[in-house]
């Protein structure tokens, strides 16, 4: 028998929202999660913002609760990966052996974009990041994929409260500029950092179709400047382009 405890309602009630939210293709508000589980609004509201500042959950703009960095990078490190992890990696290691560059899977939380899983193993020259890694705000190739998937008027919201910092001197730092460059990425289906971020260093990267709207994520491809040939970038960008169509097939 199990020594006696006292169970702890407020962990029932947590569980309870999580899986409603696991449940759910949207983000949901307090309201929704109050009305579907008749617990009480006050209740819900602190759940949930607690959860938040854990970054287990995200608060939206809206006002509505999502999924956030924390809750994946925890199912990857238990080894409990999510289905969208699963399908991903051997695509990361498919990039990794065919390109030499570093491959990296991650998600977007509002303005940062939070890698999530990797394959860089060492060709020489080994680009590496930890799992979790929070990059800086609209830094890299893999949030403008990541945007690329909202519609104009939340690209638009999101860039209203953003500052684009000039990490070197190829960064974007004009807004509208920002902007066409993002819908230039949703109609050709890649984005391209061209020592954007970090000088010397160039990355690739696809939009992935996670099959839920509160989740925005990317596959991109990260390595040294005098390793990717000007010759070699159409090649590279068809590859790219397959995987994501594979992948957003088999996430349907």
């Amino acid at each position: 028998m199990p020594p006696a405890y006292r169970r702890v309602p407020a962990i029932d009630k947590c569980f309870a929202i999580l899986e409603s939210l696991a449940q759910s293709k949207e983000p949901m508000g307090i309201s929704d999660l109050s009305g579907n589980l008749d617990l009480n609004k006050s209740t819900v509201f602190n759940i949930l913002h607690t959860l938040a500042d854990l970054n287990v959950l995200e608060n939206h703009p809206d006002g509505k609760f999502g999924f956030g960095s924390r809750f994946y990078t925890l199912g990857e490190m238990t080894g409990k990966r999510s289905a969208l992890i699963q399908t991903a990696h051997p695509y990361l290691r498919m990039i990794n052996e065919k390109t030499k560059l570093s491959a990296f899977l991650g998600i977007r939380s509002d303005l940062h974009a939070i890698l999530i899983d990797k394959v860089d193993s060492a060709y020489g020259i080994k680009v590496s990041s930890e799992i979790g890694l929070r990059m800086p705000a609209l830094a890299g190739a893999g949030i403008k994929a990541m945007l690329s998937q909202l519609s104009d008027e939340e690209i638009d919201e999101v860039l209203a409260r953003a500052e684009l910092k000039r990490f070197t001197p190829y960064s974007i730092t004009r807004k509208g500029a920002y902007k066409k460059e993002i819908l230039e990425v949703r109609k050709q289906g890649i984005a391209y950092d061209r020592q954007e971020y970090i000088e010397g260093m160039v990355a690739f990267a696809i939009p992935v179709n996670a099959n839920r709207r509160d989740l925005q994520t990317a596959i991109w491809a990260v390595g040294l400047a005098r390793q990717v040939a000007d010759s070699s970038i159409p090649e590279l960008t068809e590859l790219l382009r397959g995987i994501s169509q594979d992948i957003n097939c088999r996430l349907q």
